[in-house]
């Protein structure tokens, strides 16, 4: 005869062989699975450019490396959030952009924080001012000021800078930690970026401590033919860069202002804006 703790030990086992796997393993699993497909499905929008406004369902499967049935489905869903349109056969760049764009810049805190300073800035020196900033790989003008010359810039807002060319991207990348920046650099040369090549790693982190020693960088004709640029970082709350501060303007312009003058109203500058983000 079976003994009733016997019976008990029994039935325990048969219980755990058929117990379904905890419920939050599978939750992760789903969520992993849908984040991955947002990003994907996001990362679309990077395929729209100036030689390609519209694009067609067939052409976003094909840049995507998915099914022509996933890249409709993320067309529909994006033109449902606004962010695309049906246009011509194809689809274009939506309204909720231009929303989302104006939000930025009313409500980004660094562009709030710099604005007026800017302004100020270009009422004082006569030249334009630049703020760039920092996401992740990316170096990207967010916001300009301008003395009314109307100047069309190579990198103006919206286009991601060079990462190792211009005062811009130079005065941002020298003041990020050194492993960082040895990634960066690292990576640049394996995609076969022309400023990265042309530097040896040791070559190019002694020119970046160089400009971090100095607490700014000065580049001429670098990014805009006949334009030199005076450059500073801003820092955020913790200390860690996040953008930087350009006075740029014509050679010959430039040549009749005291440029020890213009790199200390520089600083001044973002050392201002720095102090208000912390």
């Amino acid at each position: 005869m079976i003994s009733k703790k016997a019976r008990k030990a029994s039935g325990a086992r048969s219980q755990a062989k058929t117990r379904k796997p905890a419920a939050k393993y599978s939750k992760v699993s789903k969520r992993d699975d849908g984040g991955s497909s947002l990003s994907r499905m996001l990362g679309t929008l990077q395929f729209f450019s100036r030689a390609q406004p519209v694009l067609s369902a067939e052409a976003i499967a094909e840049r995507a490396g998915v099914p022509t049935s996933t890249a409709y489905r993320y067309v529909k869903q994006l033109t449902n959030a606004g962010l695309l349109i049906r246009w011509k056969g194809g689809f274009a760049l939506g309204p909720r952009i231009m929303e989302l764009d104006l939000q930025i810049r009313e409500c980004d805190p660094v562009i709030v924080a710099a604005a007026e300073p800017m302004a100020e800035l270009s009422r004082q020196t006569g030249l334009e001012v630049l703020l760039s900033k920092l996401y992740g790989r990316a170096i990207i003008t967010v916001h300009i000021e301008t003395g009314g010359f109307g100047r069309t810039l190579k990198f103006g807002r919206g286009r991601p800078l060079p990462l190792f060319r211009g005062s811009s991207s130079k005065s941002i990348v020298a003041f990020l930690p050194a492993a960082r920046l040895r990634k960066l650099h690292e990576e640049a040369r394996a995609n076969g970026d022309k400023d990265a090549l042309a530097q040896d790693w040791q070559t190019f982190y002694e020119a970046m401590l160089s400009i971090r020693k100095a607490g700014y960088s000065l580049t001429k004709g670098e990014l805009n033919s006949g334009i030199e640029g005076i450059s500073a970082p801003i820092f955020g709350g913790d200390r860690d860069v996040i953008g930087s501060l350009t006075l740029i303007g014509d050679l010959r312009r430039m040549a009749m202002l005291r440029e020890e003058a213009l790199i200390e109203v520089v600083q001044k500058t973002t050392n201002a804006i720095s102090e208000s983000l912390k």
